[in-house]
Order: C-alpha cells, then sequence, then structure tokens
C-alpha cells in the first residue's frame, strides 16, 4: 500500500511529466538550483528531493534525448 507522501509525490511527477521533455528538463535544472515549482510548493523537503529523484530516473531513459543547450 501506498502511503500519502508517495501518492502526493506521484501526482507531482504526473503533472511535471505532462509538460513535455524539454520543460521537464528545465524543471529538473530548476529544482537542482532550489527553486519552487507550482508542482512543489505544498511538497515537503523530503517530497522534493523525491520528486526530483525520481524524475532524473525517468529522464536517464531518454538519455540525450532533448537536452537542455549548454550555456
Amino acid at each position: 500500500m501506498q502511503t500519502l507522501e508517495h501518492c502526493r509525490v506521484d501526482a507531482r511527477i504526473e503533472a511535471v511529466c505532462s509538460k513535455g521533455c524539454s520543460q521537464v528538463r528545465q524543471d529538473i535544472a530548476a529544482l537542482e538550483a532550489g527553486a519552487q515549482l507550482p508542482e512543489t510548493r505544498d511538497l515537503s523537503e523530503e517530497e522534493r528531493g523525491t520528486l526530483l529523484r525520481e524524475l532524473k530516473q525517468i529522464m536517464a531513459v531518454y538519455g540525450d534525448a532533448c537536452r537542455l543547450p549548454s550555456t
């Protein structure tokens, strides 16, 4: 059985991923920089960390597809 925390994170993952590959990469970069996303405002620090780790795992499947341009 899933915990409430896990359900909340899963719902946010779906919301972020629905924005598309390039935006998910931008959102990952923003989260790594400590920024809040609309989808993470009501999550605890631990939940945001879980969300970030899971987003990275999901995007690792895509390899270099839709990478953010180097600055």
